[in-house]
Formats: structure tokens, C-alpha cells, sequence
């Protein structure tokens, strides 16, 4: 029986996490794949993580692993603890703020269990999925971070900055990686499309934004650090 791993990066995410929790439980996965969840709370200065372990004590069933990081390092380091602590076949990222559906797992495992992909993302730019509808220039920031990143890897990727990307776990782990904040996503997506042979996939799914007011933390000075990431990984194989 196969595991996916989810791992969900959380910081000061208090209002949200129990029910992201409620979601992820409930959800069947195709072939009875089993889930992993591994949260790790970075340092969290709220009420996130009393939430989390009454969670975790009065759900005993549900195979949760906490770590917690004694100062706020940023979602990358978050996720390198995450990848670290994975022991699934499949790896996913999920972020604690309800803005992706949990229930969309299996759109993306579907080319990897139908044997034509190794990492699967999930596109906020394509489909016939429900998005809300917001912030004319963080998506054009978007789709330039992307093209951007395309030009590197030599991908033709429509969301590079998605939340939902599904690996293959041990290729995965293999690649080092390095950025602490939010330049994980233009460092990972460049290193994993290196990979001799990978085949990555990309499938539409749904996008429940939420606003500055409601929590969104990434600001156009995380949007500068990852054009500097993707110049710095694309030009230089670090």
C-alpha cells in the first residue's frame, strides 16, 4: 500500500488550520493510498499550535507528525524539515490558508499512478476549475516568475509559484536545496526539472484566494528574491 506525504508549512495560521485538518482528513485517495501528514509550525507566535495538538490528541487515527522550529525561518526551511521527515512514495505541499482544496489530491496523483509522470503541478491558469477572482498584478507577477523560470529549466510550465506540487519523494530528497523563504518554489522547480529523464505533468485545479486582510503573507519584495533565485539557480547549478 502506498503513502502520500503531506506536508504543510504553518505559521500564525490559527483560524484555519483545524478545518484544512477536517478537509484533508476526510478526503479517499484513489487505490487506497494512505496519508502522511507532517506539519511543521515555524515558530508560530499565536494560537496555532495549542490548536494543532488538541487536534492531534483528539484524532489519534489520523497519522499526523508535528515539528516545530524554535525560530521563524521561513516557509522553505519549513518545508526542507517536512521533506526530510517524509516517508510516502508521493510528496505533496499544502499550505495551511484554505486557499488550495485538499480534495484536488487526486487530480495530481493521477498521471503519476497512471505511470506518465514523476512530479505533477497544479495549475491555478488552466482548467475549468472555480478561482477567485483577485489582484490583477500579483497575477501578472505570476506568469512573469513563470516565463521567467521557463526560460531556465526549459519548461513550459503555466504556474510555476503553485502551492500544489506533487514529487516523486525520493527524487525529491535528492536534490539540495537551499532557499529558507518563499524562493523555494523557482529553486526546487529548476533543480527537479534537471533530473536525467523526469517527466513532469501539470493538471488544472481550483484557487480559493484570500486577500492581505484575510492573511496572505507573500509581498512583491518575496516576488524580487525569486527573480534572484531563478537567475541564480538557472544560470548556476548550486
Amino acid at each position: 500500500m502506498k503513502t502520500l506525504s503531506i506536508i504543510i508549512p504553518v505559521y500564525n495560521e490559527f483560524k484555519t488550520i483545524r478545518l484544512l485538518l477536517d478537509k484533508i482528513e476526510s478526503v479517499t485517495l484513489p487505490q487506497n493510498i494512505t496519508k502522511e501528514i507532517i506539519i511543521v509550525d515555524d515558530c508560530s507566535t499565536d494560537d496555532t499550535l495549542v490548536i494543532i495538538n488538541d487536534y492531534i490528541s483528539s484524532h489519534q487515527e489520523v497519522s499526523i507528525q508535528l515539528f516545530k522550529h524554535e525560530k521563524n525561518k521561513g516557509k522553505g526551511a519549513a518545508l526542507h524539515t517536512g521533506i526530510k521527515n517524509a516517508s510516502g512514495e508521493f510528496t505533496i505541499i499544502q499550505d495551511a490558508d484554505l486557499e488550495y482544496n485538499p480534495e484536488e489530491y487526486s487530480i495530481l496523483l493521477q498521471p503519476v499512478l497512471d505511470g506518465f509522470a514523476d512530479v505533477v503541478y497544479g495549475s491555478r491558469f488552466m482548467g475549468g476549475n472555480a478561482h477567485r477572482v483577485l489582484f490583477f498584478w500579483h497575477t501578472i507577477g505570476n506568469k512573469f516568475l513563470t516565463f521567467l523560470s521557463n526560460m531556465f529549466s526549459n519548461l513550459n510550465l503555466t504556474d510555476m509559484e503553485t502551492c500544489y506540487k506533487l514529487f516523486n519523494t525520493k527524487m525529491l530528497q535528492s536534490l539540495q536545496l537551499k532557499e529558507k523563504r518563499f524562493g523555494f518554489e523557482p529553486e526546487v522547480t529548476i533543480k527537479i526539472s534537471r533530473i536525467k529523464k523526469i517527466r513532469m505533468y501539470e493538471v488544472g485545479i481550483s484557487y480559493y484566494g484570500r486577500t492581505y486582510e484575510e492573511g496572505k503573507k507573500i509581498n512583491w519584495k518575496d516576488g524580487v528574491h525569486a527573480i534572484y533565485c531563478i537567475l541564480k539557480y538557472g544560470l548556476f547549478r548550486l
